[in-house]
């Protein structure tokens, strides 16, 4: 990238972003009329996205470049490790794919804020060490996030304080999964009952084991009753943002129809909350028609 052609990047107390940036159904929150790339047009308006296409394959040298070109210097993808790396090899002898890998998304270094190494559930205690050994083999100066979905590193017990240990002294960054409002939906669409049998039902135990905790929260498909589940993340939050970390939030709902909408509703919760402290956060906004505001929606502080 050529310094002399990009623009200072600037620190903001919170990253927000959402699943993905490409959903037909955000054409009215989100793209409007524009002709612009679906990407550059979300970068206007999140700073930061959930990459899960890395995750299936390793994308093309020419959509990495492509991806460089829509965004800007402020914006952060966070790009899941490729399933061969974390759920086929099992992170062992993972050496020449880690190189292939980060060796096509060298354009997207620079804007990049963490590489997520999201764990299947079969990966438990036992398999730490090679969590370990892998922490060492990866490249390093670059930020990361694990997820784990093994039931032993959610009990409090020594499985889970051995990985909390492990991440601290590698300054890598747990990913936490608050799936409680989509579970707490009944299964009464097929959103919802999709969303059931794909995303872990784990407890939430809100740590931050590094610079950059990351909150992925799986909104219920009611927005009112989002609020209830998320007052404690209006606590922990801004705690973590005075202590200077920088966390990110995505937000989900089981269909992401109206991720969107829910994601600026909650994070102006937030701005409020942040209002008399010596952190603000930038105002963001929808495309016109679509703006409502938390009072409209029954948020209520």
């Amino acid at each position: 990238m050529d310094s002399s052609t990009s623009t200072p990047t600037t620190y903001p107390p919170l990253r927000l972003g959402l699943a993905m940036w490409s959903q037909n159904q955000w054409q009215k929150t989100i793209y409007g009329n524009s002709q612009a790339h679906r990407l550059a047009r979300y970068a206007q308006i999140f700073n930061t996205v959930e990459g899960n296409t890395t995750f299936y394959a390793t994308p093309s040298l020419q959509n990495v470049q492509n991806w460089h070109a829509a965004t800007h210097d402020d914006f952060k993808f966070t790009f899941k490790l490729p399933k061969h790396i974390t759920h086929e090899l099992r992170l062992q002898n993972a050496g020449p794919a880690l190189q292939q890998f980060f060796r096509v998304m060298d354009p997207l270094m620079s804007r990049t804020g963490m590489w997520k190494i999201q764990l299947p559930a079969s990966f438990g205690p036992s398999s730490l060490p090679q969590l370990a050994q892998f922490l060492t083999q990866v490249p390093q100066g670059l930020t990361y996030g694990v997820e784990v979905r093994n039931s032993a590193f959610f009990a409090k017990g020594e499985a889970e304080k051995a990985l909390n240990r492990l991440l601290i002294n590698h300054q890598c960054n747990r990913i936490i999964m608050d799936s409680r409002p989509v579970f707490a939906a009944p299964p009464t669409t097929s959103a919802v009952i999709d969303a059931h049998q794909k995303k872990p039902n784990v407890p939430v135990h809100a740590i931050a084991t590094a610079s950059n905790p990351v909150v992925r929260f799986i909104g219920h498909p009611q927005a009112e009753a989002n609020v209830h589940f998320f007052q404690n993340w209006l606590k922990q939050l801004p705690l973590w943002i005075a202590q200077h970390k920088q966390p990110y939030l995505f937000i989900h709902t089981p269909d992401n129809h109206d991720a969107p909408q829910l994601a600026v509703d909650l994070y102006r919760l937030l701005q409020q909350q942040l209002a008399h402290s010596t952190s603000t956060l930038a105002d963001i906004n929808l495309l016109p028609q679509h703006q409502h505001t938390t009072t409209q929606l029954g948020f209520d502080l």
